[in-house]
This record gives structure tokens, sequence and C-alpha cells, in this order.
């Protein structure tokens, strides 16, 4: 088999450094190729009132890792029917890239609802699964299937959500963006609608 490619999707609303430090521990640590990264256009077990638009979540993920040439970013979702089912994406992928081995990067708080996704003994059967920690959601890895790793993937104090808040209350983000991503926020007057919820 040719590269392993580690599919790395999310809302990314926005991307921030920790999604980045964890692309590259799986690069430099788990040994994957490449990783892929993936702005969902509509995860089905998320509502958002406070999405950004799929394009301005696909310009913020290129900005933040133009500059690493085991990253790229891949819109195959945008091709595919709403909504992303991640089983959907993965076959897609390894039919239109049949010398690459596709794997999947989730956080262990995904891992926790890893039931309720679409087909998700399917994609146990067909893929390997790299956890990553996230706070608040710890993962036994002697209970876990063959085909999922547990990793010791930087644990990411820092959340798209508290970035949003500090954004609309007009705190500071630099600890947390990539450069060039704070810079287009605040070139292009970038907001976000805090839910009342």
């Amino acid at each position: 088999m040719g590269q392993t490619v580690g599919i790395f999707s999310g809302s990314f609303n926005p991307i921030h450094l920790g999604h980045i430090a964890i692309a590259r521990y799986m690069v430099e640590k788990e040994k994957l190729d490449e990783i892929w990264f993936l702005a969902t256009p509509q995860n089905p077990l998320k509502k958002r009132t406070d999405l950004l638009d799929d394009k301005t979540r696909e310009q913020l993920t290129l900005l933040a890792i133009k500059d690493m040439p085991a990253f790229r970013y891949c819109d195959i979702e945008k091709h595919l029917p709403l909504p992303s089912y991640t089983i959907t994406t993965l076959r897609t992928l390894s039919r239109r890239y049949p010398d690459k081995n596709f794997c999947l990067l989730i956080g262990s708080d995904n891992w926790t609802i890893f039931d309720q996704w679409q087909s998700p003994q399917e994609i146990l059967a067909e893929y390997t699964i790299y956890i990553y920690p996230r706070p608040g959601y710890p993962v036994d890895a002697a209970t876990l299937p063959s085909s999922v790793h547990l990793t010791q993937a930087p644990m990411m104090d820092i959340s798209s959500t508290e970035i949003r808040r500090r954004i609309a209350a007009g705190e500071s983000v630099t600890d947390y963006l990539p450069p060039a991503v704070l810079d287009h926020i605040v070139q292009h007057r970038i907001t976000w609608q805090t839910s009342r919820e």
C-alpha cells in the first residue's frame, strides 16, 4: 500500500493551533505520511447557529496549513450529499485514490458517541482510527478494538468555542490562532454570532 493519509475532519470554526499541533503529532509520532483537512459542511450530530460559511472556513484552513508540506486541504465533501457521513467520505476517497491508505483522526469526545455515527462497524472494519485526547473525555485503551489506537497527542486546552467567544468580546486570540488565520479574521472583520440557547 502507498502513502498513509490521516483524514482530519471537523467544523474548523475556526481552525486553531491545537488542531495544527495534533496534525503535527500524527505525522511525527504516528508516522502518517500526510494529513488531509476537511472542513465539514454539515455535521449530522451537531446543530450550529454560529457556523461560518463553508468558503470562509476553507480559506482559514488553507491559510493555517499553507507552509506545511505534509498537510493538504481536501474539499471532497463539497461534492457529496448532505449531511456529511464519514463512511461516505472515506469510501469515496478510497475509490478515488486507490494508491493511498486512509485512516481517521478523531477526538476522544467523538469516540464516546462513535456508536451514533453512520455505519460505525463498517468504519471500524475498513479503516484504522487514531484517537487524540480531549479534556473531560478519558478513553480506556484496553477497551478499544484492534483497529483503534489511543495516541499521546497533545491535549487541546483550547477550543473553537472559546476563540469565538473571545473574538465576540473583543479579547485577544493571538495565542490561539496561526498568524495568517488571525490576520485574515481581522482584515475581513469576521465575527460570530454567539448563541443564546
